[in-house]
């Protein structure tokens, strides 16, 4: 177990990825943040859920992991308590309130936009978070990505399957990829894809959605 004060300061003395605030869809941000509570209720799990747990697995100890898009920090927490280093960040602030007021986390609010940084996690955990980017702009944030891990650092990505761009019921912005699109995007960004896992299941607004995940080595 990571002692909690040491790691924070460690933490503050890291160049970080997401180095300021940056505008993104505001109707995304703005269904998050009036129902952060519904959504952790609908993402608690007093346990690694299979796939975070098989992230963990390919890491090794006291790894440094951005939580991308970490809602109300479930990820981290497990992140943290199996001894690794996570850094949240979410671009609601209702979402790195709990996330801080509810597990102590020293999450940040930030988005995907101007990442920068190289060579400075262990890991990436990016569940569900970059299906908000628009398509044009899902290239470079990918390469980003890439950049700020470490050579053979890990990459986890949960994306909704489909095709092209809409709004839910919800107001929030998706973009929809198809299998073969979302593997050609990652090794173009310089990914190597080795583990792929489809399913269903039903989300915030209350549609069942077929999704991927897909763990890649950078």
């Amino acid at each position: 177990m990571v002692d909690g004060a040491a790691w924070i300061a460690h933490r503050s003395r890291r160049v970080l990825l997401v180095d300021r605030i940056a505008v993104t869809d505001k109707q995304t941000i703005d269904a998050y943040n009036t129902r952060v509570n519904e959504y952790a209720e609908l993402t608690q799990r007093d346990r690694p859920g299979r796939y975070l747990k098989r992230f963990m697995d390919r890491l090794a100890p006291s790894s440094h992991v951005l939580d991308l898009g970490c809602g109300p920090g479930q990820a981290s927490v497990h992140l943290l308590a199996a001894g690794h280093q996570p850094d949240p960040v979410d671009a609601s602030a209702e979402m790195v309130n709990l996330a801080n007021r509810e597990s102590g986390l020293n999450a940040r609010q930030a988005t995907f936009d101007d990442m920068s940084g190289h060579a400075l996690y262990d890991g990436v955990w990016a569940n569900f978070s970059l299906l908000h980017v628009q398509k044009s702009d899902f290239p470079r944030h990918l390469s980003a990505v890439h950049g700020a891990l470490k050579p053979g650092g890990l990459f986890h990505i949960g994306m909704k399957l489909g095709a092209g761009e809409k709004r839910d019921r919800l107001d929030r912005f998706y973009s929809y990829y198809l299998e073969d699109e979302l593997l050609g995007h990652l090794r173009d960004a310089g990914f190597a894809p080795d583990q792929i896992d489809k399913g269903e299941e039903m989300g915030l607004a209350g549609d069942i959605d077929p999704w991927i995940m897909v763990l890649s080595n950078a």
